[in-house]
């Protein structure tokens, strides 16, 4: 299970890490991650907008999407079980403040849970490569 303060339940959240976020495509899922940025984002937080999210704390949250396109209902079950545990053992890996959102593609249906773990461990060592790379100074005294 996923501690309630690192759930996306928002529509609007969940917009927030697909539109803003860099992506990473793998061929059983999609990982989108995006940082909440703006003075807004995080201090405006009450107890009666977000009752799950202690004020000013900014923790990484996920958020799963499993379509019909994987499968009947109790395989997109198993399949967000997998996915929800996998990313549970990697929030203490993503910056604070982090949304991301996993897609799981229809391949993911008749996957393992090995092959889910490679494929998430993949796509976010790509994207926290990226974060890392465009948040370290140049060295142009170099």
């Amino acid at each position: 299970m996923l501690p309630s303060e690192n759930r996306l339940r928002r529509r609007q959240d969940f917009a927030t890490a697909v539109k803003r976020g860099r992506r990473a495509g793998r061929p059983l899922l999609v990982v989108h991650l995006a940082r909440e940025d703006g003075p807004g984002d995080h201090t405006d937080r009450t107890s009666d907008t977000y009752p799950h999210v202690a004020e000013g704390t900014p923790s990484a949250r996920a958020g799963f999407v499993v379509s019909k396109a994987v499968g009947p209902a109790v395989t997109r079950n198993l399949v967000k079980r997998r996915l929800r545990h996998l990313v549970r053992d990697r929030l203490s890996r993503l910056p604070a403040g982090s949304l991301i959102v996993v897609r799981a593609l229809p391949p993911a249906a008749s996957a393992s849970y090995q092959e889910l773990e490679r494929d998430l461990d993949a796509a976010l060592k790509r994207l926290l490569k990226v974060e890392h790379a465009a948040s370290a100074p140049t060295g142009a005294g170099r």
